[in-house]
């Protein structure tokens, strides 16, 4: 699913990117102002030793600068040295201007061809967003899972392929190639506005490197992170708060899920199809709030296992008992149609 800001979206990161591009093409820009402030100054002095005076600094510089696109005026001067400028201007400036032009407008109009850079100006507009660390191939669901929840993905991975990555860009979700265990690398990803930091890579030690220092960089961002071994996922979480999902909850829809807010079980198989048991809490904004567990259960294909209403938990709530803002509703349903309900309960 498509992000519902794509426009102003793409129109912020390309004042980012020209932003950046500026910055790259400095060095041109001081040369030119260096040539048109200097040589109106030296002008004005030349032009008072020849006789042949302006009225300012001021008026020499833009002299100057009329000089430069040859269109000067002021009669041709008398002496040989205020001449040279006449011939000498137009060259330097029009080189230097053309130069720095062309090399601005070529990275300007390709900046897919400039990658990183252009990654990092996306991922600049990213607010409250998720943080997703290994693009695997269960990296890859989790991001696809996320993106069908209408959440914001900016993905980190040191060596991305590229049928991966350009899969994960055509769901907007920007792919910055980086070691996810420098600062540097998750300040680019936005980690200080992030809500969430989920960790897919196949190494147990690293994911916990990644997700301490996200911790450290935002005390507030939730983790989840892949965990292969059961009893250090438990660890994790009751040390750290982190939500450790072990090599028995691998599916890409429990992490997409869990990094949406909502608690959602491992799969399991029943007459071959795969159901989770999930639990999410009725947002304020919700779209499901004001539905009866009947309707629920009919416009979602889902079954309604529990609905806690004013602190009182109904493991068989009546059809016609209606949804309210901070209840909490337990679902038993397969991965396409807990994205659903997640997706219009934000």
């Amino acid at each position: 699913m498509k992000s519902p800001r794509p426009t102003w979206r793409k129109l912020r990161a390309t004042w980012r990117d020209t932003f950046l591009l500026l910055r790259d093409f400095r060095l041109p820009l001081f040369f030119f102002a260096l040539l048109i402030g200097g040589g109106g100054l030296a002008y004005f002095q030349l032009a008072a030793q020849a006789g042949e005076p302006l009225a300012s600094p001021v008026e020499s510089v833009y002299f100057v600068l009329t000089l430069v696109f040859m269109q000067a005026s002021r009669d041709f001067p008398r002496a040989w040295y205020l001449q040279i400028f006449y011939f000498a201007m137009p060259l330097l400036g029009i080189g230097i201007v053309a130069q720095g032009l062309a090399e601005f407008g070529v990275a300007f109009f390709n900046r897919r061809a400039r990658g990183k850079e252009w990654e990092m100006a996306v991922a600049s507009t990213f607010n409250q967003h998720n943080i997703l660390v290994g693009l695997g191939h269960l990296g890859s669901r989790v991001v696809k899972q996320l993106r069908e929840l209408n959440q914001d993905v900016v993905i980190i991975e040191a060596a991305p392929r590229e049928d991966l990555a350009d899969a994960a860009r055509a769901l907007d979700a920007p792919v910055l190639q980086g070691d996810a265990t420098r600062e540097s690398m998750l300040e680019q990803a936005g980690v200080r506005r992030a809500r969430v930091i989920i960790l897919c890579t196949q190494n147990d030690n690293l994911n916990l490197h990644i997700a301490v220092k996200a911790r450290t960089l935002n005390p507030n961002i939730r983790v989840v992170t892949r965990i292969f071994d059961d009893d250090f996922a438990r660890a994790l979480e009751q040390q750290f708060g982190f939500r450790a999902l072990s090599a028995t909850g691998m599916a890409a829809p429990v992490f997409a899920a869990t990094a949406a807010g909502m608690d959602i079980s491992a799969p399991i198989t029943v007459e071959g199809q795969s159901l989770s048991l999930a639990r999410l809490n009725i947002a304020p904004q919700s779209k499901i709030a004001g539905l009866a567990v009947s309707q629920i259960e009919q416009k979602y294909d889902v079954s309604v296992v529990l609905l806690r209403h004013d602190g009182k938990s109904d493991l068989h709530p009546a059809g016609d008992q209606r949804l309210a803002t901070n209840d909490v509703l337990a679902i038993l349903a397969g991965a396409e149609q807990i994205n659903r309900i997640a997706q219009d309960n934000r």
